[in-house]
C-alpha cells in the first residue's frame, strides 16, 4: 500500500524562510517563475513532488540551501 498523505516525514519551512525574507508567496512565485497555487500546495505539504530545477529555483531566490527550506521528522 503506498504511503498516505498524513505519513509523509518531509516537512517544508518556506513560511519561515518568506517571513524572514519579508517575502510573499506570490512574490517568490513570479521569481522561480511558479504558479502561486503550485507553491501553496508545497508549503502546505501536500506537494507528492518537488523538481530539482525547482528547489534550485526557489533556494536561490530565497539563498538558502535545500536542508533550510526541507526537513525530516
Amino acid at each position: 500500500m503506498p504511503p498516505q498523505p498524513e505519513d509523509n516525514k518531509i516537512t517544508v519551512h518556506l513560511d519561515r524562510l518568506l517571513a524572514e525574507r519579508q517575502m510573499t508567496l506570490t512574490e517568490l512565485a513570479a521569481r522561480v517563475d511558479v504558479t502561486p497555487v503550485n507553491l501553496s500546495i508545497l508549503k502546505n505539504g501536500r506537494a507528492r513532488a518537488i523538481r530539482f530545477s525547482t528547489l534550485g529555483a526557489l533556494c536561490e531566490a530565497l539563498g538558502c540551501s535545500p536542508g533550510d527550506l526541507l526537513g525530516y521528522g
